[in-house]
């Protein structure tokens, strides 16, 4: 009941005071809005003042495979298996023995299935009833978020040259340029998040989750296209991140997205922040 009540309440808030109390719950720090400059002051002053309607399908997870189909091209999507206005909709006997499930509007709501005979069904339908009464928009609000449709899609299962995982290569743009990739390993275990320069060079800076320069993690095959299609998605943004996978040799399309951690996430140093925030011109 109290909880109910607390997320009225905090729906009465306007985004930017909102924005501003978040910040300092997390960083304690006054949040600058009239002339940022860190990686996540300039974050939430997009989420204030960059609103394109465009960004409402590029953050969707079903909408967007059209969007990549007319841009990079319908192959470097994941094999789509369905999609679902609810969860009374999956025919959970017809599914594959591997699947992902994933909602459609929001992060971090994903049902992995590696074999459908250990997986708890009735706990996954439970989880995924949940997920889609939310609205990611009033967590942080990412204003892109407000007006998604929730709908839950069925992808293939796709696992890299590991045999278990799949690993994230995420292309930080700023201005429509890729300029720094962030791989994500071993995310459901002991998480690691690396980065690197254009060139492969490992930058000796986090974000969040610990990096680690022991653990080996090879340049892509086609890292070359990777970031010719960061560029292709990412024009005309002032920041965005695009997502892939390697698999085989061949690259797969993950996400868009325009606030990673929702601009709450913790630098390893100040300096690093700085340094991202200097590369996004808002002007």
């Amino acid at each position: 009941m109290y909880k109910s009540i607390f997320n009225q309440i905090k729906k009465m808030i306007p985004d930017k005071l909102y924005l501003k109390l978040q910040y300092r719950y997390h960083f304690g720090e006054t949040l600058n809005l009239k002339n940022p400059q860190t990686f996540n002051e300039k974050l939430q002053w997009l989420k204030l003042n960059n609103r394109k309607p465009e960004y409402v399908e590029y953050v969707d997870k079903f909408a967007v495979r059209e969007h990549i189909k007319n841009t990079i091209g319908e192959e470097y999507l994941i094999p789509l298996i369905g999609v679902y206005d609810s969860v009374e909709e999956i025919d959970w006997d017809s599914l594959p023995n591997q699947f992902v499930l994933k909602c459609t509007h929001g992060s971090h709501c994903n049902i992995v299935c590696q074999d459908k005979s250990k997986l708890d069904i009735e706990g996954s339908k439970k989880k995924l009833r949940k997920w889609m009464k939310r609205n990611w928009y009033w967590y942080g609000r990412e204003w892109p978020y407000k007006n998604v449709k929730p709908r839950i899609i069925c992808e293939k299962y796709m696992v890299d040259e590991s045999g278990n995982q799949l690993k994230d290569y995420k292309v930080f743009c700023f201005n429509g340029d890729p300029r720094i990739i962030q791989v994500d390993i071993n995310r459901f275990t002991e998480h690691k998040r690396n980065f690197y320069d254009l060139n492969w060079n490992y930058i000796h800076e986090s974000i969040n989750e610990p990096s680690d320069r022991d653990v080996v993690i090879n340049r892509p095959e086609k890292l070359d296209m990777m970031l010719k299609f960061a560029d292709i998605l990412a024009k005309q943004t002032f920041f965005s991140r695009i997502d892939f996978y390697s698999i085989k040799g061949k690259i797969y399309f993950g996400e868009i997205t325009f606030f990673p951690g929702s601009g709450f996430e913790k630098f390893s140093s100040s300096e690093f922040n700085l340094k991202l925030g200097s590369w996004i011109d808002l002007e």
